[in-house]
């Protein structure tokens, strides 16, 4: 990375952090860009050089939001991938509580941001956001399960975006559920005895 890169990147951090920050105060769509600028101690002239608008910046704070969980996760995605051609096909499953505790747990504890981008979900750019976790374990899962490459992308939305209005819905009310009762749910949603598992395509 030169000196300008490094530049780039730490006035994009200051002001992914002045927006996380003003988030835990006021809802997203009160956020002025001056405010914004003000926190980051940078000009409205700076902002416009990384962003068109603050839905932008919204967008940039989910995927740092997101690498920070990463880093946290003990078992890393490469790992995970890696192993799906692996793991015997009677103990492979879409997702499981083990994947949902520890986000849903940081999604808890980030819930300003996360409120906020899915009040916004155009700044969610959800096709972006997830298009690593379609192609490179959701669509290899589904190989192994036999599901009709036809098929796999109806797979995909309804699992995506299930899993979305579901911790939306538990957003808006404040997390009032516990993790486990959001884990269970999600669970029982996307696998339903009679769902994707075990021989639901094989012969």
């Amino acid at each position: 990375m030169n000196k300008s890169e490094s530049k780039y990147f730490n006035t994009a951090l200051l002001m992914d952090e002045a927006l996380l920050s003003l988030l835990e105060k006021k809802d997203f769509e009160f956020i002025t860009i001056k405010e914004i600028c003000e926190k980051a101690g940078v000009n409205r002239s700076t902002f416009y050089l990384h962003y068109e608008t603050p839905n932008d910046l919204l967008a940039e704070c989910l995927e740092y939001v997101n690498k920070q969980f990463l880093s946290s996760f003990p078992q890393k995605p490469d790992s995970f991938i890696s192993g799906i051609d692996r793991v015997p096909l009677s103990e492979l499953v879409l997702v499981n509580s083990e994947m949902l505790t520890p986000y849903l747990s940081f999604i808890k504890q980030h819930i300003a941001v996360f409120k906020a981008i899915y009040k916004n979900p155009a700044s969610m750019q959800a096709n972006e956001q997830f298009s690593n976790i379609s192609e490179y374990v959701l669509r290899p899962i589904m190989k192994r399960f036999g599901v009709p490459e036809s098929e796999r992308n109806y797979w995909i939305t309804f699992f995506i975006h299930g899993c979305m209005a579901i911790i939306n819905e538990w957003l808006s009310g404040g997390c009032k559920e516990s993790i486990d009762e959001i884990a269970a749910i999600i669970l029982h949603c996307v696998r339903p005895e009679n769902g994707l598992q075990g021989d639901s395509y094989k012969e």
